[in-house]
């Protein structure tokens, strides 16, 4: 199994709920982690965001987030991600206790990333959310930027993207892993996946432009799929819909990026023209 491939525990889950822990330890870089938490009602979780900071994504479900100035009671909008509505989040800064109390069956995402600011806590409404719809054909994707580099934060991006049976999303194969580029930011990522129906999968390849890496790894629902550099496509399976969630963070919190030159002209008007009556 590839070593950027996180299986899912939630068949044996923690007994404080957690199924998946990508710390920057585990994943061998510097910025990003992440961790999911299947609770079940009125289960509790308390957490100490430490030195970094972290977005709490409710993925599906309700809960109770408290902080040491801040309640957000009963919040959350999803029964599963698939509804494709913006969720509920919560931007926690470093040096915080959080604690969480489920309201339903909870599926809550725990994105993190290093910070020394001193930003406010916020709920981060489904309102707040920006929705757009990105590609032509078969590489047409739904995004909700949770988090994006418009809005506060010291170093994490935060988005979800959903990508139709038999399509390909993060594609054309971009890249954001040169820390000396003027036009492109290092930037570490996560993919959390989800599949409906939940027994389906989908495949995503990591490699670079001189294949010292270049793995592809079928990825189940719940597996995390860890990018530290190269490029990253995803193409999903006839008869299985994709959701991912994604976070980012590096030393310049921009999303710049580098497309790989063979597929750019998925991108062209060539392509799109395809699919335009």
């Amino acid at each position: 199994m590839s070593k950027l491939l996180s299986k899912s525990q939630k068949a044996h889950p923690k007994a404080n709920g957690e199924v998946q822990n990508v710390t920057p330890q585990s994943a061998g870089w510097e910025y990003v982690g992440f961790e999911m938490y299947h609770l079940q009602p009125k289960q509790t979780l308390s957490f100490q965001t430490d030195t970094t900071e972290a977005c709490f994504v409710l993925v599906a479900g309700k809960a109770t987030i408290q902080t040491e100035a801040h309640t957000f009671e009963n919040i959350g909008n999803r029964q599963t991600p698939f509804e494709r509505i913006p969720p509920y989040s919560v931007y926690v800064p470093h040096h915080q206790q959080v604690h969480i109390q489920a309201e339903t069956y909870l599926e809550l995402a725990v994105c993190r990333a290093p910070s020394n600011g001193h930003l406010p806590v916020r709920l981060i409404r489904p309102e707040d959310v920006g929705v757009e719809k990105r590609g032509y054909g078969n590489n047409k994707r739904l995004v909700h930027n949770i988090l994006p580099e418009t809005e506060l934060a010291d170093s994490l991006l935060v988005v979800e993207v959903f990508t139709d049976e038999g399509n390909t999303s993060s594609f054309p194969s971009h890249k954001h892993d040169d820390k000396n580029s003027e036009t492109e930011t290092y930037l570490e990522e996560t993919y959390y996946h989800r599949f409906e129906p939940a027994q389906g999968f989908a495949l995503q390849r990591v490699y670079t432009d001189d294949r010292s890496l270049d793995e592809c790894m079928a990825v189940y629902d719940g597996d995390v799929v860890q990018v530290p550099r190269g490029y990253h496509p995803v193409s999903t399976i006839a008869g299985y819909n994709n959701y991912y969630l994604n976070v980012m963070a590096g030393p310049v919190r921009k999303w710049r990026f580098t497309w790989e030159k063979d597929h750019q002209w998925i991108n062209s008007e060539e392509y799109a023209n395809k699919f335009k009556e």
